[in-house]
């Protein structure tokens, strides 16, 4: 059974809106890193059509990139990327699959398929998923900014309080620090 590490970008005061990281060369090299050690992504419906939207035409070279982030896009679409959608059903997008049904079952058999482990980078469902206890790892990356708005982590709230075990912590040139905790059960 594979792990199911949740990866997110956030800023010190916990927002997750994607537009308030650092999305550089260094960033995007990471993130590559992380998904090339994954045997799949995992997002919500909301996240698959952001990332649906941008990230193919650089894979195919419509839109101007630099190298780093061309690379993320060519890997990104070769990977199986499963979705979790109550409302869409069609997921045209190249190696895209639809969890259907219950939830914990849905992502369970996913971890069990998948040895390599899963990377999941939806905020809504990380919290979901962790009210249902099937997150394993948290690879955050720690931005050093202040939004002062949201949408924030965990925003819904969770039934307790989840204990972690620091793996590791890595600061970037950029100043992002890339966190790695897993869950201590």
């Amino acid at each position: 059974m594979g792990l199911l590490t949740f990866n997110l970008n956030l800023t010190l005061d916990g927002c997750v809106d994607h537009q308030e990281g650092i999305a550089d060369d260094e960033t995007h090299a990471l993130f590559t890193r992380l998904m090339d050690t994954a045997g799949a992504m995992l997002w919500g419906r909301v996240t698959y059509e952001m990332m649906e939207s941008y990230w193919p035409a650089v894979a195919r070279g419509d839109e101007q990139a630099p190298p780093a982030m061309r690379d993320w896009a060519v890997k990104l679409e070769a990977k199986p990327k499963y979705v979790v959608s109550s409302t869409r059903k069609d997921f045209p997008w190249t190696n895209s699959h639809h969890i259907a049904g219950d939830l914990r079952e849905g992502v369970q058999k996913l971890k069990d398929a998948t040895p390599a482990g899963v990377l999941l980078g939806s905020g809504k469902l990380a919290t979901e998923l962790d009210r249902l206890d099937l997150i394993d790892e948290y690879k955050l990356l720690v931005h050093p900014r202040i939004a002062g708005h949201g949408p924030t982590l965990y925003q819904g709230g969770l039934p307790g309080t989840r204990q972690l075990e620091l793996v590791s912590a890595e600061p970037l040139r950029n100043g992002v620090v890339a966190m790695h905790y897993r869950r201590v059960r």
